[in-house]
């Protein structure tokens, strides 16, 4: 479905020079239910109305993948059938291609690797040229393995008040079902300096909360001789009064010998006491069949622990069903860990072999069987209601975003569970305590406090949506005016009045800033996206 909102995609931060101010952009997404992102990037020259209506109006196509599940690659390969089907010009990005770089339905389609995606100026470009460029290379700086693309890239936020930062790539593990590793390689971890500077940067543009991202947190500093508990100290150094630091998913044994310090950690008052740990499976013969490298006992010492030490936290978990060998014992221990806890968010996948893995050379269950358990899995997990003794409970909540109905705006408290609160333009971006008077599964409704302070916790207003973050001030100063004109005319393409005066309006911006500089934008199917160098 074609949305209208501004994109921002861990995977793929696209970029383009001033060169590229020719085409018109305008960028789609869906979310494939637990199973990734894609996205068009559509390239066109200029309608009469100055933007991309669909698809099919494109030059080009830009499709990224995720890797993890069956479905989404089957997504992906039918996305890129029906561009071919159409004639469109096709660049392949993320995992997919990262991982099988080979497969028969990439032939003569351009490919950007996942640690490539600051040079998709140069791919975009020989594709509208009819070349066939393919980026796969791993980036190494005397001959260690770096993480991803810079920190201090250009982008559009998807929601101007939340900033994403990955702190590493890649991992340590080297589990049997998995292919994200085929793409994203060993672990390769961001310097602290460099993530401490990129939060900096996002609190003087007004973001009110930080999440921290990757495919194992837990793990972040271990091949540069740090750890993520230093991390999250100098991080919470700089985080102002109000804003919230959220972490990301972490696995048992990486956090194992840090227990004490991210006890502590998740007890201050500008970290959300909220931690992803995947348990996958409650048998361990099954853990070890999946090369968990650990066991059911350290998962539950993880969680009481911190269930402990850190009062009312969330812990949300992973499990698999059906993976090879999984007994109906197997099974039904799973069935016991999630009866014990109760996990408030509960993420239940059904097992997808994944070519070129070990785990789809071992002996499957039958698919029946595997969709059975996933069903039952899930009947118990909507057996409880986490949050029903929270009404009548006052709360401290950070208003962030619109729910999906649009009938409310979305806010999470202390614990990251979400608080669903009158769609009232003033309370977004805003701490604000309210009363919980309703509950339902996966969130909580609450009434602002008419006498309570709301206040602001970023330090100066947020970036408008659709404007560009990390230009330097020297940037800013030489473009003048330009740059709150391409805003404003971003917000006009969004409302669909940009007319054809556009063209020559763009290419006085083209002249006035001659030098290149790269720059993030990628906005949803009524935007244009203009991408521009950064200088060095």
């Amino acid at each position: 479905m074609w949305q209208s909102a501004s994109l921002k995609i861990t995977a793929l931060e696209t970029l383009l020079d001033t060169s590229a101010l020719s085409y018109t952009v305008g960028v789609s997404w869906n979310r494939l239910e637990g199973n990734g992102f894609f996205c068009f990037v559509l390239f066109n020259g200029f309608v009469p109305n100055g933007r991309a209506e669909n698809a099919s109006d494109a030059d080009l196509w830009l499709l990224n993948s995720c890797t993890v599940k069956n479905p989404a690659e089957d997504h992906f390969r039918n996305s890129i059938k029906k561009a071919q089907e159409e004639n469109k010009k096709v660049v392949l990005a993320g995992c997919v291609p990262q991982a099988q770089p080979r497969q028969d339905y990439f032939k003569g389609l351009s490919i950007i690797g996942v640690q490539q995606i600051d040079r998709v100026v140069e791919v975009v470009e020989e594709t509208i040229k009819g070349h066939s460029v393919r980026l796969l290379g791993q980036k190494k700086d005397n001959g260690k393995r770096l993480g991803g693309a810079r920190l201090d890239l250009p982008k559009i936020r998807k929601n101007p008040l939340i900033e994403i930062i990955s702190i590493n790539t890649g991992c340590l593990n080297a589990c049997t079902y998995c292919k994200t590793k085929h793409a994203r390689g060993n672990l390769a971890s961001y310097p602290t300096d460099e993530l401490v500077d990129r939060a900096k940067q996002s609190f003087q543009e007004g973001v009110c909360e930080i999440w921290l991202t990757s495919e194992d947190t837990g793990a972040y500093g271990r091949d540069i001789g740090t750890n993520l508990p230093t991390l999250l100290w100098k991080l919470v150094e700089v985080i102002p009064e109000g804003a919230m630091l959220r972490l990301g998913m972490t696995n048992p044994p990486y956090i194992l010998e840090h227990l004490e310090e991210m006890a502590k950690i998740l007890n201050h008052p500008r970290v959300y006491a909220f931690l992803h740990i995947p348990v996958q499976s409650a048998s361990d013969t099954v853990l070890m069949e999946m090369k968990r490298e650990y066991c059911v006992a350290d998962f539950k010492r993880v969680v009481d622990f911190l269930k402990e030490k850190v009062p009312g936290i969330t812990i949300a978990t992973d499990i698999i069903c059906g993976f090879p060998g999984e007994t109906d014992q197997d099974f039904q221990e799973t069935v016991k860990l999630v009866e014990e806890y109760k996990f408030p968010s509960l993420f239940i996948n059904q097992f997808y072999p994944r070519p070129g893995t070990p785990a789809a050379k071992m002996e499957q269950v039958p698919a029946q069987v595997k969709k059975q358990r996933t069903k039952d899995l899930s009947r118990v997990f909507h057996s409880y209601n986490p949050y029903d003794h929270k009404i009548g409970e006052r709360q401290q909540v950070l208003v962030t975003e619109e729910s999906f109905d649009s009938k409310f705006y979305v806010a999470h408290n202390r614990f990251y569970e979400q608080v669903l609160v009158p769609k009232n333009p003033s309370l977004m971006g805003k701490m604000v305590k309210v009363d919980i008077y309703e509950s339902g599964k996966h969130f909580m409704k609450g009434q602002p406090v008419s006498d309570a302070k709301v206040y602001m916790p970023s330090i100066i207003k947020p970036l408008a949506k659709g404007e560009v973050s990390g230009l330097t001030e020297e940037f800013r100063n030489r473009c003048g005016n330009h740059l709150s004109s391409l805003s404003h005319t971003s917000a006009a393409i969004e409302r669909g009045l940009v007319s054809s005066r556009t063209v020559p309006q763009m290419q006085r911006l083209q002249e006035d800033c001659a030098l290149k500089i790269s720059v993030g934008l990628a906005l949803l199917a009524l935007l244009f996206a203009f991408f521009v160098k950064v200088f060095n």
